[in-house]
Formats: C-alpha cells, structure tokens, sequence
C-alpha cells in the first residue's frame, strides 16, 4: 500500500537530483505565479468579494491591537470567530495580515499561491521515501500545484488551505509510523491539525484519506497488531495536539451553525452539487466545452445544460492536469498495468473513491454513504473530491513515469497472461474514447460540436507525439532525457492552461474598490464617507444598505469601515435572515427579500437597525418590482454606476426602555409581524428572558406611574468586540444596544456582571437601575461558559448530528 518500495535501494535520489527537483519545482511555481502579474489580473470571485476582505478586516483589528471576534462591518453583525472562512484560525494568514494589514490583492494572492509549495514539497519527499524517480516526483508536484482543483478553484482560499496541508501531513504521518518517531509525530499532529482548521470538505475528505493510510499501514503489516499497538503512543500524541487546535475552533462553527440559515443539508442539495459524469473529460481536454475562454462561452454541464440540473459550474467541473501525464497513466498504468501494483495501489484507491464521491448521485453509492457514513451528510458539495482526484492523478502520473524510466514496462510485461494484456489495453483506448465521445455527443446537443472537435483534435496531437517521443527510446538514458522533456512540456502546459486563466483570473480593475477606485465612484463614496463621519462625530452609527454594486462592493464595507447591513456569505444568523431577508450576496437583487417584518426601508425593524443609507446600481425607480417604494429618500449622489439615498432618520442605536412587551421571536418570526410598541419608552423582551430580570417592566406594572421617563444613553467607545456606554435614567428599565444578539456577548453594569437578554426581536438588552452608570458589553466566546454553554447546546441539541459546515 503506502509501505516502502524495494525501489529505495537504487540511488536515484543523489543530492545533485534532489536539488534539480527542488529547482525544478521552484521555477515552475514562479512562472506559474508570474502569469497573474503579466496580465494584470488577480484571481476572482470569491477569493476577492470574501476571503480578500476577510483578510484585510483581520490585518486592520490586529494592527489596531484587536483580535476580531466580532465583525460588525458584515450583516448588521458577524461571529468572526466562528465562521471558518474568516481567517482568523489559519496561523499563516494570521501572521501575513499581522505583518502586512493593507496588503494588495497581488501580495494576497502571491501568498494564498505559495502554500502549494507546501504539497509540492511533500511529493518529493514521499517520492524520495519511495525510491521513486525525481523525474516523477517533478511531474506530480506539478499537478498538485496547478493540476486540476488546485487550479480551478483557486478562488477558494479556504480549500486551498486545507488541500495545502493535507500531503505533508501524509508524509509526515508515515514517517512517524515507519521509524517510530516522536518528532515526526508532532509534525503529522500540526499539519494534520492545520488541514482539519479549515473545516470544509476537503479537508474532511483528507481526513478520511489520513485514517485510510493508518488502517492500510497496519494491515500490511507483518503483524498488524503488534504494529497498531506500537503505534498508539505516537498517534495518541498526534490526535492531542489535533484535538488542541481543532477543539474550540469547531466547537464555536457549531454553535454558529446551530444559529444560523443552514442548521442542515438535505440530501437533495447535496445531490444537486454532484460532478456531472461529462465533466470527466476535461482531464483529456480542458476546453472541449469552452471552459478555459475567456469570453465566458461555456457550454458544458451546467444548470440550464443537463435536464437533472445542477448547481455546480465550470470550475467545480474542470480536472485537467496535463495531457502527457493522462497519457502515460493509460499507457503505462492502464495497458501496462502499473495502477494494479501494490505500491501505487493506495493512490489507485484513493482516486477511484474520489471519482465515485465526486459523482454523487450518479452512482448508487454516494447516497448510502450520505445516510449511513458519519460526517458525509455534513457537507453539500461532493464535488469537492476534485481536489482528491487531481491527487490520485499525480501520483499515479508519476509513479509511471518512474516505472517508465526504470523499466518501460518490459519486466511485467513478462509476467503478464496475453489475455490479460489485450484487456487492459482495450481499457486504455476504450476509456478515453468513451470520454472523448460523451463530450463531442454533449457539445453537438447544444450546437457546439465544431468547438469541441477542434479541442479534441488538439488533445490527439499532442498526445500523439508525447507518445511518439517516449516509445522510440529504448535505453534507460535516453527514457530519462524523454521523460525530463515531456515533463518539462508538462510543466509548461499546466502554466499556458491553468495559470491565470479564464477559471482563476480577472482583470484586477474589476476589483478597483480596494485599489483605485473610478473617479466617479471615488465620488460618491466620498460623499458616503463624509456623511457618516460627521454622524460618528456626534455619536450616531446609522448603517448602510450596499445593493446591486459589482461583486467586490458586497463585502467592501469591512475594509472601508461601513456597518452594512448586507454582505456576501452563505452563512448568516437564521433569526437575522428570517427577519430582515439580506440574501446570499449583495450583487443579486432578486436575492434580497422583504419579510413582513422588514417590508420596506421605512419599517420599524430598518429604524431599529439605524438603516439610513442606501447604495445602489441603479436609480431607485429602476429597482425590481418586489422592491419596496423609496418615497422620501433624499438623493445624495449619482453617476452612471451608483446611486446614494439618505433614509429618514433612525432610531438611536441604544436607548432605555422602562417598559417592556413580551413577545415569542420564534412567532414573530413566523407570524412575519412584528408587533406595535413605542421606541422611545417600550421594547420587545423575548418572553424566555423575562424571569431573568430582577422588576416587572410589562405595561401594566408600570401604569401607576404616568410620568413621561427620563433617559439619556451615549456611546463612549464602540470597537470590534466591544461596546462601552454611559447611562443616565431616572428609573430602572432596559438598556437597549441594537446590535446582534449572539451567543458569548456578555456584559457588566459599573462594573458588575449581568445577563443580556434579547429585546427587539434581535438586539441585546441588559437591565440597569435607577441614576448613572457604566455599562460595557464584550464578546467573549471563548471564556469557559460560553464554550461550556456551546458544547451542552450541541450534546443536547436534536438535530445535533445534522448540524452542518460549508
């Protein structure tokens, strides 16, 4: 399985090779990485309209002194903490945005394209362990850097992360199993425990392929419970410093989940984000349904292409990793029968599981393990096996170009039944002309044959003379010299292909709002900028509502400092969601809903809120037909691409109330109405919180006395993660802060701890007496109780086995 090869003893891995290969790699991750700079673009989408953004907030909390728990930039209101996409618990990052807060996107991406040094590295050293030639070694890291999903889903950074750490961790793990070595196992724990931070997919799928290579090691042990038992301590040791740094990250994602629009994924969803079985045949040709045009012409599988549907796309779907490479596996692993031999037979496995879990509900399979295999369920996109498969295809690329180099097959050739061959060489013509014909027949069904044909011829022609070059050499130098050129057109292949392009590249003017803006945008956020720099000056934090604008506007609000009451994330607290409807993103406006509890931007729960702004793409008389009327909005802006309304004026951002409505939010919630009270005196209570006060603020306790109260409340500091005002009331009441009511909010009345409870439907409350105080709420997630409040919610919860990540 993944046990050493007898190959070790020839001496293939000289320090003047091992240098070459790390050289080699070096250059082809600098040609690659070079790409995005000739072109002027960086990668797009989500790695620029969310993880960028998350970045900068991070560098701009830390070199202000703060670690950013709490994002009140993003929805109204964001546990940072808790959203694994938030970049906080990735130690690399962290450091890159204490050391560089106002990085540019070019250095960002630089930096997120750097760690696939990392995997690109381990390959050597697994190859080394192997005794499996450099020159194989150099053409799978190649694919791991810039292979399929590595390349095509650059965007996103989190999976990249996870993907990064996942074949060190592999190397180091079975270095520490081999030689029995504490210090090997203390580096398998980190870079295991640095993969599984990530908590997505893939890295639950490397996690998976991490419990295989155990299991498979023991059993190809002599004595495989000797060997399991001698092993304990090390993986013990390993599984203590996982469950370190996993521990309070993945406690504080589920309690989020627990709270938020996905508490679960349902198998048809699931379904729906399977890879689409044509899709198979961009590991031959990449472009066979356009993918790689830049003109965004793609035909392939897609929602409106496949009569089943589908929510994946072209990047999810793409899995070209070289042409040669597939070429050699189905000479040298199909026809030849390298992929049957029992030191590649892990990688073998390993892509035949990811192929099946891609595939989803294509197979009879994957809805058995989406019911009955623990944590499978969790996640919605099997596609996300892309990044194992492009796994698989490197090493078993690799491994036959070092069987190449060794031997071209001659040794087993001799040992192989001419039944047996004549098989696996039909199974080398039969499978990619099978590929080859289902997408020419899904490219002629929508009126693209001619396109694909031409992509197809391509593939033929180099293969063709790939094949040509290595079967003419008959001598081991001269296999070496061939299988150094194919690798190296690999390498240039894989740059022209999958660097900086359609799939992972953007002008980075497309992105101006974090670079150079156009003047007439500079414009109108200057005139945002200045308005709500003046309502700071006077204590006022009024929000603002970005709608419409190009993707970079959805989050942009983090790093210029906005209190948006939207954003972009798939992942949102549920009661916000259910009351205010903001929508996945920002850029859809068919996305932004108008519950009954928020029916336009003149409501009671907007003015809760302190909505005041609106930033739109369009004049307000172009907006939707669900869209609410904006009668009254001031113009305060506008240019060809945005428009900026003035609201009427909002409800203060805290205020006391002396007498108090209990409500069920849960109803309202449901019910869509949110009922009538007075903003200035009264405030809804959720009736769970009432016996947690020390008085009876409902109407009726307080009719004895008619006299109109008194209060005043102003905010002395408003940070991240916390929140300090002054409070001066003639009786006791309800301080009421409209910010988010989150779990791990905590607050102290002049010092004294005191509960918060949920008034307004979504906001905190703390009760205060008579007279002056101070009172200061922080967010504390991960003080004891609320981590011991969090791992009770998710013992008890019932619907705790279904609570989901992304």
């Amino acid at each position: 399985m993944i046990s050493q090869s007898t190959e070790q003893q020839h001496p293939l891995w000289t320090r003047r090779a091992t240098l070459w290969a790390v050289a080699a790699i070096v250059v082809f991750w600098a040609a690659a990485a070079l790409m995005w700079t000739l072109t002027d673009s960086v990668v797009p989408w989500d790695s620029k309209n969310h993880f960028y953004p998350m970045f900068r907030y991070l560098g701009a909390a830390l070199a202000q002194g703060e670690w950013p728990l709490w994002n009140p930039y993003h929805f109204s209101g964001h546990p940072s903490v808790a959203d694994p996409q938030s970049l906080l618990f990735t130690p690399t990052m962290a450091l890159f945005a204490w050391l560089a807060p106002e990085a540019s996107m070019q250095l960002f991406d630089g930096v997120v394209f750097a760690h696939l040094l990392l995997p690109a590295f381990a390959v050597l050293g697994l190859f080394r362990k192997r005794g499996w030639h450099p020159v194989g070694a150099v053409a799978a890291a190649m694919m791991i850097v810039l292979g399929g999903s590595a390349a095509a889903r650059l965007q996103h950074t989190g999976m990249i992360f996870s993907y990064s750490f996942f074949l060190p961790a592999l190397l180091a793990l079975e270095i520490a199993l081999e030689r029995k070595s504490w210090k090997a196992a203390l580096a398998f724990g980190l870079f295991a425990g640095l993969m599984a931070l990530g908590r997505d997919q893939v890295a639950f799928l490397c996690c998976m392929v991490i419990a295989a290579a155990v299991v498979g090691q023991a059993i190809s042990a002599e004595k495989p419970l000797r060997f399991a038992l001698s092993r304990l301590p090390l993986l013990g040791l390993a599984a203590l410093i996982i469950v370190a740094m996993l521990a309070i990250p993945a406690l504080l994602t589920m309690q989020l989940l627990a709270d938020s629009n996905r508490p679960a994924i349902s198998y048809g969803v699931a379904a729906m984000n399977s890879m689409p079985p044509s899709s198979l045949v961009t590991m031959l040709a990449p472009n066979i349904f356009g993918t790689l045009n830049h003109t965004y012409d793609y035909w392939g599988p897609m929602w409106d292409t496949i009569p089943e549907g589908t929510y994946t796309d072209r990047a999810v779907n793409y899995i070209f990793a070289g042409t040669i490479p597939v070429v050699l596996i189905l000479w040298q692993g199909v026809a030849k029968g390298r992929l049957f031999t029992r030191e590649l037979r892990f990688f073998a496995l390993v892509g035949v599981f990811a192929v099946i879990y891609a595939l989803g509900r294509y197979t009879p399979i994957f809805v058995r393990l989406f019911d009955h295999v623990p944590g499978i369920a969790l996640y919605r996109r099997p596609a996300d096996a892309t990044f194992l498969i492009n796994v698989s295809l490197a090493f078993c690329a690799g491994y036959c170009i070092h069987r190449y180099v060794v031997d071209s097959g001659a040794a087993l050739a001799a040992r192989v039944r001419p039944w047996a061959a004549r098989v696996r060489t039909a199974a080398a013509v039969v499978i990619p002309a099978g590929l080859v014909a289902s997408g020419l027949v899904f490219s002629s069904r929508v009126g693209h044959l001619t396109e694909a044909s031409v992509q197809v011829a391509l593939f033929a022609a180099i293969a063709s003379i790939g094949l040509a070059l290595a079967i003419q050499q008959t001598n081991r130098a001269a296999r070496v010299t061939a299988a150094a050129i194919l690798v190296a057109a690999t390498g240039g292949e894989l740059v022209w292909r999958n660097a900086a392009s359609a799939l992972n590249a953007e002008p980075a003017s497309r992105y101006a709002v974090y670079d150079k803006l156009k003047p007439a945008d500079y414009a109108g956020l200057n005139v945002l900028k200045r308005e709500l720099d003046e309502r700071h000056a006077k204590g006022e934090r009024p929000r603002v509502e970005i709608l419409g604008l190009t993707g970079a506007w959805q989050n942009a609000s983090m790093v210029l400092g906005i209190e948006d009451t939207v954003g972009y994330n798939a992942l949102r607290i549920a009661e916000y969601e259910k009351a205010v409807g903001p929508g996945e993103n920002a850029v859809e406006l068919r996305l932004r809903q108008f519950p009954g509890t928020f029916r336009g931007y003149k409501c009671n729960l907007a003015r809760l809120l302190g909505l005041e702004y609106l930033v739109l793409d369009r004049p307000a008389d172009k907006l939707p037909r669900h869209f609410p009327r904006l009668n009254g909005a001031t113009l305060l802006y506008s240019s060809d691409t945005m428009w900026i309304y003035r609201l009427a004026p909002a409800a203060p951002r805290a205020y006391v109330a002396t007498r108090l409505k209990p409500v069920e939010t849960e109803e309202v919630l449901s019910d869509e109405e949110l009922p009538e009270f007075d903003r200035g005196t009264e405030a809804l209570i959720d009736k769970a919180d009432v016996e947690l006060l020390d008085r009876d603020y409902t109407a009726d306790a307080s009719a004895t006395d008619q006299a109109q109260p008194t209060s005043k409340v102003q905010i002395l500091s408003y940070k991240r993660n916390s929140v300090k005002l002054s409070v001066t009331t003639d009786r006791p009441g309800v301080l009421v802060l409209h910010d988010l009511y989150y779990p791990g909010w905590d607050v102290t009345v002049d010092g004294e701890e005191k509960t918060v409870v949920k008034a307004n439907l979504l906001f905190r409350g703390v009760e205060v007496p008579a007279g002056e105080h101070q009172v200061e709420f922080t967010f504390r997630p991960l003080s004891t109780d609320n981590l011991l409040t969090a791992a009770t919610d998710l013992v008890t919860h019932e619907n705790g086995s279904e609570t989901v990540t992304r």
